[in-house]
């Protein structure tokens, strides 16, 4: 779908990989709308900004309703607002759970409903959802955050076969490790040393922005950046009960290092 021209909702767009991935839509035409709970951490000419809670749902209709009036519609989607937490899942509390399914998952379920309407009526239209690598290999470490996301990636699978002919279209993006402040705005629990220092394998916002812009302008499936995150999807694939045990004796590490 052609960037240029377009009226783009951008949510999570304060930081990381929203804040890069505005930039480079705003460099090639886009009108854009950006929500985060915090606004204007930057300035991009032309863009508006909504502070919104997306953990609400009525403050979803709110964020939708004004994006939609401001732009005059919305032609594409970008679900890119997530949070996680490092906590085990006997460990994790009834408000972080509830906290991570709300913003992960619900929330974009609920604006692409609220999208939906416009764009099949002008025959044209793209919902993106950032996803994750956890989406198709599970973490250990983020299992409650990794169900989210594969929830999110099934939605989104099965809705782009819901709109077949239509002309609306639908990308999930499955990220690898990036370097972005994800780490340390985690509702709960903090990444083990173990963890931190895989930041060296880590891609930054630009080259996962850059992968998102093309994924959106050559109508992609999947775009699953980097190039790693296919290997081990497949390694996933081909053998899990061997990925099972080593992400498992990865994990016992990780809890042996955070005490």
């Amino acid at each position: 779908m052609r960037i240029d021209g377009s009226k783009i909702l951008l949510t999570g767009a304060s930081t990381g990989i929203g804040a890069t991935l505005a930039g480079l839509l705003h460099a090639r035409g886009a009108h854009l709308v950006l929500v985060s709970r915090k606004t204007h951490t930057y300035e991009l000419p032309g863009a508006h900004w909504i502070a919104a809670d997306l953990t609400d749902a009525g403050q979803r209709n709110t964020a939708f309703a004004e994006a939609a009036a401001k732009l005059g519609g919305i032609d594409i989607l970008i679900n890119n607002a997530g949070v996680g937490a490092y906590v085990s899942t006997r460990e994790t509390d009834e408000d972080t759970w509830r906290h991570l399914y709300e913003l992960n998952l619900h929330a974009p379920i609920h604006l692409a409903r609220l999208a939906l309407p416009g764009m099949l009526a002008q025959r044209r239209g793209a919902i993106v959802n950032v996803c994750s690598i956890a989406a198709l290999v599970p973490l250990p470490w983020f299992s409650l955050y990794s169900t989210t996301k594969a929830a999110l990636l099934s939605f989104t699978h099965g809705l782009r076969m819901e709109l077949d002919g239509s002309g609306v279209e639908t990308v999930a993006v499955c990220p690898g490790y990036v370097q972005t402040p994800f780490q340390s705005h985690v509702i709960s629990g903090k990444p083990p040393l173990m963890l931190q220092r895989t930041k060296a394998f880590a891609i930054s916002p630009e080259v996962c922005a850059q992968a998102i812009v093309r994924g959106i302008e050559s109508g992609k499936r999947t775009v699953v950046t980097p190039l790693s995150g296919h290997f081990l999807h497949w390694a996933y694939f081909l053998f899990p009960k061997l990925i099972d045990s080593v992400f498992a004796r990865y994990n016992r590490n990780l809890e042996r290092s955070a005490v």
